[in-house]
């Protein structure tokens, strides 16, 4: 199967479904307990939902099937208009790099590039996310620098700095800013604040929703702040849609 490139052949209009489960279920070993059982499960186009669960849930496990890292065993998985269940790795991948900005837990820099050079790396695999981001701004470097500006990363000689000499939380800036790069249509944020001090968690939540506004992207967001929940349109509590039992499911 050829992959499309064109950015229309995966867009959703307004409150069309960015996502569709259909009796999914999941585990990662084949004698492994279940740990999503899903009967159904949509989001719409430029919704932003919030993904509430405890430890242990299944909530990364589920942002892991949305971006098309892992595949069911059962039922169907639909992003964009497309079966994620239905395409292979390689395809999964060409699929992710062009429509879907993810922001892991673990960062995911790359230590021997600039700041500048890691939020652009999208852009070096996605010609899709080149265009858009040069929609934008003149340059690459320059849509990098602006989305660093707003995270508030271009202060004093912080630029020149490696990105291993920053701390955890200005690395998940950098995270966020190269995620944002190239107005992907669907943003996938696995616990993004988790290192940011108190005051800037709200702020930083309101500049992705600025973006996304923006970029008509659509924004699921897992976070263990609660407090961030009533800035969504919408929160999905896992318990409530998977029917795995807790005590079996494995957070991976």
């Amino acid at each position: 199967m050829k992959e499309k490139h064109e950015r229309g052949s995966h867009s959703s209009r307004a409150g069309e479904n960015v996502v569709a489960i259909r009796d999914l279920s999941f585990r990662w070993q084949p004698q492994a307990p279940i740990v999503l059982n899903i009967d159904r499960l949509g989001i719409d186009n430029g919704e932003r939902v919030f993904i509430e669960g405890p430890s242990g849930s299944g909530k990364s496990t589920l942002l892991s099937l949305l971006a098309g890292v892992s595949v069911p065993q059962k039922g169907e998985l639909r992003v964009l208009d497309r079966r994620l269940d239905q395409l292979s790795s390689v395809q999964r991948d060409y699929f992710r790099a062009h429509h879907i900005g993810y922001i892991f837990q673990m960062f995911n820099l790359i230590p021997y590039l600039t700041m500048v050079d890691n939020v652009t790396l999208p852009c070096q695999f996605s010609k899709i996310r080149r265009d858009n981001a040069l929609r934008r701004s003149n340059t690459l470097d320059a849509e990098a620098m602006r989305l660093l500006d707003h995270l508030d990363m271009t202060r004093g000689d912080m630029l020149h700095r490696p990105v291993t000499a920053l701390s955890v939380g200005q690395q998940q800036r950098v995270a966020a800013a190269r995620v944002l790069m190239g107005a992907p249509e669907l943003l996938i944020a696995d616990e993004p604040t988790s290192s940011l001090d108190a005051d800037l968690r709200e702020a930083f939540v309101r500049l992705l929703f600025q973006e996304c506004e923006q970029a008509g992207s659509t924004l699921v967001f897992v976070s263990h702040d609660a407090s961030l929940e009533k800035l969504f349109d919408r929160t999905i509590r896992l318990a409530e849609v998977n029917a795995a039992r807790p005590e079996s499911t494995q957070e991976h």
